[in-house]
């Protein structure tokens, strides 16, 4: 029981950090970066991962959230297999997540 309390409010301390640096940015970029540095080590002490949808928003080596064009670059590469890869502009960190084909997405959903 004490450990799914631990983990629920670790999960909603995160989520505030986490819209608190998406307010402030673009106007206070370094207090931003604070906030998503205290979100990870709220997660580690909780043994708990980021949600995926705050996971994917900022750079894992400098903490710079993805916000506009400016802090982030995104291509879509076709190499050994479709793949979009998303390059910070502050540290040049690159993060490569896997892209499938919208039919075989469909047929997926179907068969469910």
């Amino acid at each position: 029981m004490k450990g799914h309390l631990i983990k629920a409010i670790a999960r909603e301390r995160i989520e505030r950090l986490f819209e608190f640096a998406r307010a402030y940015a673009q106007s206070d970029p370094e207090a931003a970066r604070e906030a998503v540095a205290i979100a990870r080590r709220i997660a580690q002490r909780a043994r708990m991962r980021i949600p995926k949808q705050y996971r994917l928003t900022f750079c894992r080596r400098c903490g710079n959230l993805f916000l506009g064009s400016g802090s982030f670059s995104v291509r879509v590469r076709d190499r050994r297999s479709t793949h979009v890869v998303v390059r910070c502009l502050k540290c040049g960190w690159i993060r490569r997540y896997p892209a499938t084909k919208e039919k075989h997405i469909r047929s997926v959903a179907r068969k469910s």
